[in-house]
């Protein structure tokens, strides 16, 4: 039976709750519902050390691995093991999203929705030495942002940033270029028409000129017109010995069924409703806002749109044989279930399965309700 929260939701939220066969009393859960860690591989044994920093015991989320839960109050931002890279904060839901690609050695995954960048060092933390990660946002101060990410827990020596539009994104992943050539280490361009090593260290004009193609790439990046821009490469990302012909390969037509991603994952923007510490916070921020931005129906129609477009884009990236993760932080049927089915519907080659994850929270309509949720798919090329 459905009861009242003690948060006071608008009547025109309350309507969308009920249109959309949800209970209004999960959004009262923020307050006792967990947050979440994850450990880097082979963190196990700090366990003690850990929870000593962060004055908390540390509770072992069974189903996901390295993932533990803690109390909501608890901040990690000042902790010695957070500041050292050893831990991450990160909701168990993402963790899900990550976990369902099954990523295994060697594969090459494309993260087409990349930021803010928690998932895409998780990706990066289970390839280990092998195979590479290529990470994708069209807001460039948030992929910055993945950048810092991955220097902090010193996870980029296989991956590759770029800002571009995630719905016509097209560069297929770097097969067999893994080996480091001599090019010189001096500066993040090419060298003789070979791209050297990467570094953030760059003359003030070389500066200059890259702020001026940032400024071209956001008008451009609109309409697609743009080549993406790369703003950071590993040492064994496949970039390095490369010309910039040969980086930017694109995947054409059958092309992807061969060389494209083992993996993708489109994690894409949604409006947040399934996050209930998101809607809380409209309380502070006014629930005007929320009108605006969960609420809007135009806005609805857009990110629907946007969303089967990048489902669609990271599918024909996506080899024979690969594994595509389609997830959202929306409990809406309209941004899962419909995106799928018409997915489905205009792609006879895939093959898809929906996962779900038990929490030992409550749950309604079989949807884990965490601070950070969504529903997920995984689908499949099956191309004979």
């Amino acid at each position: 039976m459905e009861t009242t929260p003690n948060l006071p939701l608008p009547e025109a939220f309350l309507d969308f709750l009920k249109e959309n066969d949800l209970d209004p009393s999960i959004y009262v859960l923020g307050d006792v519902t967990p947050r979440y860690i994850r450990l880097k591989p082979g963190g196990g044994t700090q366990v003690e050390e850990i929870e000593a920093d962060i004055k908390c015991m540390l509770e072992e989320v069974s189903w996901l691995p390295g993932f533990f839960s803690i109390p909501p109050h608890i901040q990690i931002a000042n902790s010695k093991a957070y500041q050292e890279g050893k831990i991450y904060g990160m909701d168990a839901a993402s963790g899900a999203a990550v976990l369902a690609l099954n990523v295994s050695a060697g594969d090459h995954v494309l993260d087409l929705c990349a930021a803010p960048g928690a998932k895409l060092c998780m990706l990066l933390d289970l390839l280990g030495s092998s195979g590479s990660v290529t990470g994708v946002d069209v807001a460039r101060h948030r992929l910055a942002a993945c950048r810092t990410m991955l220097q902090k827990y010193g996870l980029g020596d296989r991956c590759r940033l770029f800002v571009a539009d995630g719905t016509t994104f097209s560069l297929r992943p770097l097969r067999g270029h893994f080996d480091l050539k001599s090019y010189g280490t001096s500066a993040p361009q090419e060298n003789n028409g070979y791209f050297k090593e990467w570094t953030s260290k760059r003359s003030w004009k070389e500066r200059k000129i890259a702020s001026k193609a940032r400024i071209g790439t956001a008008s451009e990046l609109v309409i697609g017109t743009r080549e993406p821009e790369m703003i950071f490469y590993g040492k064994h990302s496949g970039v390095v010995g490369l010309t910039k012909s040969e980086l930017f390969q694109t995947a054409c037509g059958s092309e992807a069924l061969d060389s494209g991603y083992d993996k993708v994952l489109v994690d894409a923007e949604c409006t947040h409703d399934g996050s209930i510490r998101h809607i809380q916070k409209f309380e502070h921020w006014g629930w005007k806002t929320l009108q605006r931005r969960v609420l809007d129906a135009q806005r609805t129609d857009n990110l629907t749109h946007l969303q089967l477009q990048l489902l669609s884009n990271g599918f024909r990236l996506l080899k024979v044989g690969g594994s595509l993760v389609y997830s959202t932080c929306s409990l809406t049927v309209a941004q899962n279930e419909d995106i799928v089915e018409q997915f489905l519907s205009q792609n006879a080659h895939a093959d898809h399965s929906s996962f779900e994850v038990q929490f030992h929270l409550k749950t309604t309509k079989e949807v884990p309700l965490v601070s950070y949720n969504f529903q997920g798919y995984v689908v499949s090329n099956i191309w004979d």
